[in-house]
């Protein structure tokens, strides 16, 4: 019962030294966007935002305060079709823009009725 305190306090560090990633969906998910409306995959002004789905698929920590990040989004528009993208992104805590998004299209879903 002496070494509980102890315990316990090497049970919580390491959750305490990990550093939190930065939370940077929004800029590989604008230009996604744009990149669907320019190749004509599918309007902007169609898309559901509402409905999208984003997941953080990985993040590694390359350097001080820099950081690789894959995203997996779930684009629907307004019939209810999907566009599903992956993305890669390297971001910091200052700046979601590091550097150029590369983005894969996965896969295009369209209900036929």
């Amino acid at each position: 019962m002496k070494n509980l305190p102890l315990i316990i306090l090497l049970a919580i560090f390491p959750t305490l030294s990990l550093a939190k990633a930065p939370n940077c969906f929004s800029w590989p998910m604008s230009m996604t966007e744009v990149w669907m409306k320019n190749t004509g995959i599918v309007d902007i002004k169609d898309l559901d935002e509402s409905k999208t789905k984003i997941t953080l698929m990985a993040t590694e920590k390359k350097g001080n305060d820099l950081y690789t990040q894959i995203y997996h989004f779930i684009f629907y528009d307004k019939y209810n079709n999907s566009y599903e993208i992956i993305t890669k992104i390297d971001s910091s805590h200052e700046e979601c823009s590091i550097s150029s998004v590369n983005g894969y299209l996965i896969s295009k879903n369209f209900i036929i009725s």
